[in-house]
């Protein structure tokens, strides 16, 4: 019998690093949110992508959850549009040692050079 292979959580089961699993946590959390605040609202889709700043097969995309056609720049811009302020929250989920704190610090490093080549 094979052994299954665990995962701390979904997004950890289907990234390739710990990073990528964190950034699709984050704007799947923002999407369900800003979703929940628009179902408040009852807005057409038209309505919302409006209001959100953004134009209407946009904001399908963003109902129907489709998370890796939005940044999490982009997300942020949609919340401060609909008037919310996105706070974020920092929480150590492990013990690591200065080996693994360093290959996270160049992941992220890596993260954000990418981020930064695609705003230039």
């Amino acid at each position: 019998m094979e052994e299954v292979e665990k995962h701390e959580n979904v997004w950890a089961a289907i990234s390739d690093t710990p990073v990528e699993a964190a950034n699709m946590r984050a704007k799947a959390e923002l999407i369900r949110k800003i979703v929940a605040i628009l179902e408040q609202k009852n807005w057409t889709q038209t309505e919302a992508a409006s209001h959100c700043g953004i134009k209407q097969p946009r904001m399908n995309d963003l109902l129907r959850g489709r998370m890796s056609r939005f940044s999490l720049d982009a997300l942020v811009n949609i919340a401060t549009a609909l008037g919310y302020q996105v706070h974020i929250d920092l929480e150590c989920i492990q013990e690591k040692s200065v080996e693994e704190k360093f290959k996270c610090l160049e992941e992220l490093m890596d993260q954000a050079q990418k981020l930064k080549l695609g705003y230039e």
